[in-house]
């Protein structure tokens, strides 16, 4: 499943995709399941606990080495370089609700799908769509085509962090997933509060392939992720146990001891999106988004995939693969993890 890219491509036929939203019913995350999946889903997974002299709670060590990045199945993902990569700490997991929840309670902060649009940057918008919110996806019956990503996501007033699939839904009971509907403005304000910053793109990259150079070269959906099974996006079928997105942890580590990297969630990395990664842009740092011309496009590079990835329609289930995101613009299936720069144990 490709993740939008703009607000303009999304927002096509808007006045049809409003009268949509008032006539479907919204379920957990904008998803809804198959009749074959209709479950109890687990709200929480234990973790492992690490030992009590850990030096960074939470992280694991990724040493450094020589990353082949990238991959060969689209040309976005091409070409295939090596690039070194120094060691850092990683989140075991991807940020989850109930973390982002302290920092917002210690700091008072408001994500921006809990603000309007800048109306400088989006002054097209009609006004239904400057009204805070994120973007859901919500399962149809039927497709016409798969050209049309309006079919499945729909922008949603009041989607947010707290509500992720939009009014009526909430985080309650749900502390233990993934943080959703945030931003990259939104995971630097964590990460900065933490006291840490995002991965790049190739810091990502090499962790979710185990510190390992070699391009994997499976294009089957790992058995150890949250992704689709079934035709995508009318039938899901949740052999894995899940509908949508997964508590944090239920599947097993890599050789890292790091969770989720493929599936679950897209996840945001400090690095400004270019068709081609042999021409890196500024890096975001903990501080601020990178700063770029005007004419520069506003998007970031999302890397993992997730509970939307399909082998009919999206093989994003891959540690080369990579997307863009909008900066100011929250989804449903979009989280985030941070790292440290320390020494190693």
């Amino acid at each position: 499943m490709n993740p939008p890219q703009t607000r303009r491509l999304l927002f096509v036929g808007v006045v049809g995709l409003l009268a949509a939203m008032a006539a479907g019913a919204v379920w957990w995350f904008g998803s809804r399941p198959s009749a074959p999946s209709r479950r109890v889903e687990r709200q929480h997974c234990p973790l492992a606990a690490q030992p009590a002299d850990a030096p960074h709670p939470g992280l694991v060590w990724v040493p450094g080495g020589q990353l082949t990045m990238g991959d060969t199945v689209y040309a976005d993902e091409q070409p295939v370089q090596a690039i070194e990569v120094a060691g850092f700490w990683m989140d075991r997991t991807e940020v989850t609700n109930a973390q982002f929840a302290a920092f917002v309670k210690a700091t008072g902060y408001v994500t921006q799908a809990e603000r309007p649009p800048d109306a400088s940057r989006h002054r097209d918008l009609p006004p239904a769509l400057r009204q805070p919110g994120a973007v859901v996806f919500v399962m149809p019956n039927d497709v016409r085509g798969r050209g049309e990503i309006t079919q499945w996501w729909r922008y949603t007033p009041g989607a947010n962090w707290r509500h992720p699939g939009g009014p009526g839904t909430d985080i309650d009971g749900r502390e233990a997933f993934p943080v959703v509907a945030v931003t990259l403005e939104d995971a630097l304000a964590y990460a900065r509060w933490r006291g840490h910053t995002l991965p790049t793109e190739a810091q990502w990259e090499w962790a979710a392939r185990e510190a390992r150079a070699a391009v994997p070269s499976s294009l089957a959906p790992p058995p150890a992720a949250n992704t689709w099974q079934g035709l995508f996006p009318v039938i899901n079928t949740a052999d894995d146990g899940f509908v949508g997105v997964a508590p944090v942890g239920c599947y097993a580590p890599n050789a890292l001891g790091l969770f989720d990297l493929i599936g679950n969630v897209w996840e945001l990395t400090a690095d400004r999106w270019t068709p081609d990664h042999r021409q890196p842009l500024p890096t975001a740092t903990g501080n601020a988004p990178a700063v770029l011309p005007a004419s520069a496009a506003v998007q970031h590079v999302i890397k993992g995939g997730s509970f939307l990835c399909a082998s009919n329609y999206c093989m994003r289930y891959r540690a080369g693969s990579r997307q863009p995101q909008d900066d100011d613009l929250g989804a449903s299936h979009l989280g985030f993890r941070t790292i440290v720069a320390a020494p190693g144990p």
